[in-house]
């Protein structure tokens, strides 16, 4: 059996000790690993920038096959937020309110158990139980599922907060997108060039 076809099987599995394998980075500490929907894989690493900095990548099930493990974007995530604001305007301006709630209480991490705890799946899943039932119309268009879309958003959330007490740029992206600005504005935005 080739190696791919192993790398394949494992990321099939829903075994965390697969998932571990299917996520393992050369030179970086996997802290949790979850599956979403059975299409994303999502593995936090310990980062570098801060005490309890985390490092999130994924990886997507496309054509049957498993891509590269990827650094989420903030653009990617943006791009399809506009996505489904574009089809659903309501449902999506009432999402990303949503988002700017979350921003106002989310909290860096301060310590070694908080940064497992907070980083696992059964953690973020309790907490947005609900929106995730309220937004499901959402996934039916753009790339990514508003599970993913609510999963990324609070993991990136947290890892800038953690690394940056004063940061503001999510909190940014969120209010550019509430205000319906310019793209070219929320595409600056998004790729850290500012205005």
């Amino acid at each position: 059996m080739s190696a791919n076809r192993i790398k394949l099987y494992k990321c099939e599995s829903k075994k965390i000790e697969d998932l571990r394998e299917c996520m393992k980075l050369k030179g970086s500490c996997l802290i949790n690993v979850f599956k979403i929907n059975d299409i994303y894989i999502v593995g936090v690493y310990k980062g570098e920038i801060s005490k309890y900095d985390i490092l999130i990548k994924y990886r997507q099930k496309e054509n049957e096959r498993w891509s590269r493990i990827r650094t989420p974007k903030h653009i990617h995530w943006v791009v399809d937020v506009l996505i489904k604001m574009q089809i659903n305007p309501e449902q999506g301006k009432n999402f990303i309110d949503f988002l700017l709630g979350i921003w106002e209480v989310i909290e860096p991490i301060m310590s070694e158990e908080a940064r497992l705890l907070r980083t696992s799946y059964n953690y973020i899943l309790d907490k947005y139980a609900e929106e995730l039932s309220k937004y499901k119309e959402l996934s039916k268009h753009g790339e990514y599922s508003i599970k993913f879309l609510l999963f990324l958003a609070d993991l990136l959330m947290t890892q800038e907060k953690t690394n940056r007490a004063d940061a503001y740029m999510f909190k940014r992206l969120l209010e550019a997108l509430k205000k319906e600005e310019s793209l070219y504005q929320i595409v600056s935005i998004a790729t850290h060039t500012g205005r």
